[in-house]
């Protein structure tokens, strides 16, 4: 057995930073850091399109409830205990939001948000990190609900709540069921819908 032979150390925590990630150029795709990584997602126009529609939903579903909620997504920026996260939407309170616009912070806190949402794109990069890691990083930010939006073979959105500091499931709503709920605000709308235009 060879004696003496120096290997580099193994490290789990990368070499990037925040002012990597902000040095990214943008051309189309976007860019997350968690642990000391960065992470490209290049999402699809479907993918983009359920997201919007989303947003559209969960904005119509507050108003009609005089819930004052703040719903965004996809280009904003989230930190989260492992970096900074770009969630395809998020749900949280108007007052927190308007905190965190008002005083030019870099990015929003993920303790403030209520329900955060990723919409899978199949056989991507990404898959993997939205269905495992982002699970366990999204509850250990303390956010109560996390919402995981399958688009193949159809329309599903997958519900997870927080239980301490880990996620259970909750349940599952397909297309043509109604999706319903009264956290942060009533909510009902089929699933189906998402990949429509109007």
């Amino acid at each position: 057995m060879e004696t003496g032979r120096r290997v580099a150390p193994i490290h789990d925590y990368g070499r990037y930073t925040i002012y990597d990630l902000d040095a990214m150029p943008e051309e189309g795709k976007r860019y997350e850091l968690a642990d000391g990584w960065l992470f490209e997602s290049s999402p699809s126009a479907l993918h983009d399109h359920t997201a919007d529609r989303l947003k559209d939903v969960l904005k119509e579903a507050a108003k009609a409830a005089g819930a004052e909620m703040y719903v965004a997504g996809g280009s904003n920026d989230v930190t989260t205990p492992a970096g900074v996260r770009k969630p395809d939407v998020f749900v949280m309170s108007k007052d927190a939001a308007r905190a965190t616009i008002e005083s030019h912070a870099r990015t929003f806190y993920a303790g403030d948000i209520l329900i955060v949402v990723e919409v899978v794109s199949p056989r991507s990069g990404s898959e993997q990190t939205d269905r495992v890691r982002k699970v366990r990083e999204y509850a250990e930010a303390g956010i109560p609900q996390y919402w995981i939006v399958d688009l193949e073979p159809e329309p599903k959105i997958t519900v997870f709540d927080r239980d301490g500091d880990v996620y259970v499931l909750a349940r599952e709503v397909k297309a043509g069921q109604m999706f319903s709920g009264d956290f942060p605000f009533v909510f009902s709308f089929d699933p189906g819908a998402l990949g429509e235009f109007e």
